[in-house]
């Protein structure tokens, strides 16, 4: 029983601290993340029926793809690269970083020297220590066999760069954990004078005011306008139930108990005039359509869709222009039967479109809405934290050298003592040779 434990424990070991382990499971990582970042998370079922062919679809929502953050697939692959991570560490980094003392063939290691000086053995340990604490280094001895070794250790604390790197990354997982379990993000576009509810909080978001500027700018290719600030103007009701009045501009956000709400984005509400045989449908005339929504008419199988607002018509051409600033609009809507499309045809504000059948639909007036992206993520704290620290261990790493030297001292004649001296260090030889014999020449010098 004891040895068939041990042999798991020494596969388990094998496998979550072998570096190709740990490197497929972050490849994994990397692709699940992507598979969130390419798919729609959080919407319809029907969406990605309508977006993708009927098995991807069900795919996506038999693997939990849509809500990928959240699955037990990606919690999964966080939970293995944790715990790979942990092996690595306490069998790998620790034993090779942090090594015990002991003592070593001098002669067999890649940085040695060897040296005769006068004095009794212990009178010359004695001075070979004081010397290097003069210069920085820790030191301590130790008896292997009845000899007597002293070993020197500067920038030891460096050794744990590494460990405090793995630490940083394990804070950053865990904020970002913090924000999958317990944080959420979502868009909405509210018309001017509308107010929205935020479905998770519940603030209530009013929009009194919309405005944004754009600045024409002439180039070698032609005009360019220029978009110069969106500004959103707003009252915000959050859990205290006290309206607020606030500005959003972009990448200036606002906080809402807790949550970030951004400038994303703006676009042009529409409301029609729908009459049938002459006669106004009151139901279809007091919506309010942002582009991409449809007007299904009643008793019939056509519906018209609100493709897009056209701010600036050119008269000569009767063409749309990249003019954004609102100069003579119009807008782009196409008609379709059954599902089928009949057409497409660009409606100047108040002229009116012949659907057939009797219905006929006219563009009367816009509404600046505006879009917001919104964000609650309780986990940034811990995220900047564990950035820090992931930062600190690797500057630690890879700027400071921690070095050990192992040294010997044997009498060999009345009043003349031989030292054997070997170094170490976690980055290789090659670096610390110029290093060590300087060192070298210094114990030599050492009075």
């Amino acid at each position: 029983m004891t040895a068939a434990l041990g042999q798991l424990y020494g596969d388990f070991v094998r496998t979550f601290g072998n570096v190709l382990f740990a490197v497929s499971l972050f490849v994994t990582w990397g692709v699940l993340t992507l598979i969130g970042v390419i798919v729609d998370q959080g919407q319809d079922p029907s969406l990605y029926f309508q977006s993708y062919t009927a098995p991807i679809a069900r795919a996506i929502l038999r693997l939990d793809f849509d809500n990928i953050y959240h699955s037990p697939w990606y919690v999964g692959i966080i939970g293995l690269i944790l715990l790979s991570l942990a092996v690595c560490t306490f069998k790998r980094v620790i034993p090779a970083r942090l090594p015990p003392l002991r003592p070593v063939s001098v002669e067999k290691m890649p940085l040695h020297a060897s040296f005769e000086t006068p004095g009794d053995a212990d009178e010359v340990r004695g001075r070979l220590a004081d010397s290097l604490r003069r210069r920085g280094w820790h030191t301590r001895e130790r008896i292997f066999g009845g000899v007597e070794w002293s070993f020197a250790d500067k920038h030891n604390w460096a050794r744990r760069g590494v460990l405090i790197a793995h630490a940083g990354f394990v804070i950053v997982a865990a904020g970002t954990t913090l924000y999958w379990a317990r944080g959420f993000s979502g868009e909405m576009a509210i018309l001017t004078g509308e107010t929205r509810e935020v479905p998770q909080t519940h603030a209530l978001v009013r929009l009194d005011n919309f405005a944004y500027a754009i600045d024409p700018i002439m180039t070698k290719s032609g005009m360019v306008y220029q978009p110069i600030d969106y500004v959103s103007r707003v009252t915000a009701i959050g859990r205290d139930g006290n309206p607020k009045h606030l500005t959003v501009r972009v990448n200036h956000p606002i906080d809402i108990d807790g949550t970030l709400y951004y400038q994303a984005s703006y676009g042009f509400g529409m409301r029609f005039r729908v009459t049938h045989d002459g006669r106004l449908d009151p139901s279809l005339s007091g919506r309010t359509l942002l582009e991409g929504e449809s007007l299904d008419l009643p008793d019939a199988s056509r519906s018209v869709l609100y493709e897009r607002f056209a701010p600036t018509v050119d008269k000569q051409s009767g063409m749309p222009t990249a003019d954004p600033r609102v100069n003579d609009p119009a807008v782009v809507l196409s008609a379709s039967q059954a599902g089928n499309a009949i057409g497409e045809a660009l409606v100047p504000l108040g002229s009116s479109l012949d659907l057939g059948g009797g219905w006929r639909v006219t563009p009367q007036r816009y509404v600046l809405y505006s879009g917001f992206q919104y964000r609650n993520d309780p986990g940034v704290p811990l995220v900047g934290i564990g950035a820090f620290v992931l930062l600190a261990g690797l500057v630690i790493s890879f700027y400071f050298l921690p070095a050990r030297l192992y040294l010997r001292v044997d009498q060999v004649a009345p009043n003349v003592a031989c030292v054997g001296a070997a170094a170490t260090t976690v980055k290789g030889y090659d670096v610390f040779a110029g290093e060590f014999a300087r060192i070298v020449a210094q114990l030599k010098r050492c009075p």
